[in-house]
């Protein structure tokens, strides 16, 4: 670990104990939980934009995020505690066990099969009965219902959803979105975010339109003056 990695599990550390901060020492998994969601999003945010210094900005804030949750489980009973050290070694041992091609001597032959070796692993690791487990209902709706699809094509089902509603459509969509090899959540705020900026393009454009028009005033001065006939 690095000399600033170990200063920032040393500062999480000394916000959190006594005499530290007493926000921070108030917080629970639980009460964490959405500032972790709204850092993701604008992790996402600065990845669509292009925005290389936010970028690096927000994957600091998700950092932390992490350091937090890490530092909040080392006060969790023994036989529950863990500690960011015990999160590195975890992720360090799943990237080899799921690099067989890399840190073995699997063959694959493109990225594709990479994926499939990864997922197949994956089930086997966490003892998966369903083509189901694993995937969260909370995740935003385009996104979950791209991973069933995803899921279910895996697991070679033909599964089909009943109704006309704009639910059904919508996941019609999605499916052939994901069928198409495209994520529908991605393409969703791709279009979106267009919409947005063509928002702010006709409000621009309107604001212009009424700066140039002339005034009451204006026209009536502009108006010639018509004369009584004497």
């Amino acid at each position: 670990m690095s000399g600033a990695l170990h200063q920032a599990v040393a500062v999480m550390d000394r916000l959190r104990s006594p005499g530290g901060c007493p926000w921070d020492a108030s917080q629970t998994h639980r009460s964490l939980a959405r500032y972790l969601i709204e850092e993701t999003y604008e992790t996402i945010e600065a990845i669509e934009t292009g925005n290389m210094a936010l970028l690096r900005e927000e994957l600091g804030d998700l950092l932390l995020q992490v350091l937090f949750h890490a530092r909040l489980a080392e006060e969790l009973p023994p036989g529950e505690r863990f500690s960011i050290n015990d999160v590195a070694e975890d992720l360090v041992a799943k990237l080899v066990r799921r690099h067989p091609h890399v840190f073995g001597s699997t063959d694959v032959a493109d990225a594709n099969e990479v994926n499939e070796n990864w997922e197949r692993l994956k089930v086997a690791e966490k003892g998966r009965t369903s083509a189901v487990d694993g995937v969260p209902l909370s995740q935003p709706a385009l996104a979950l219902a791209g991973k069933l699809v995803t899921r279910a094509e895996r697991a070679q089902l033909q599964v089909d959803v009943a109704g006309e509603g704009i639910g059904e459509r919508l996941f019609a969509l999605a499916r052939d979105a994901s069928n198409a090899g495209i994520d529908p959540e991605s393409a969703l705020r791709d279009t979106t975010r267009r919409f947005r900026a063509a928002i702010l393009a006709a409000e621009a454009a309107r604001d212009s339109s009424e700066q140039q028009a002339p005034t009451d005033q204006s026209r009536t001065l502009e108006t010639p003056i018509q004369h009584d006939e004497v």
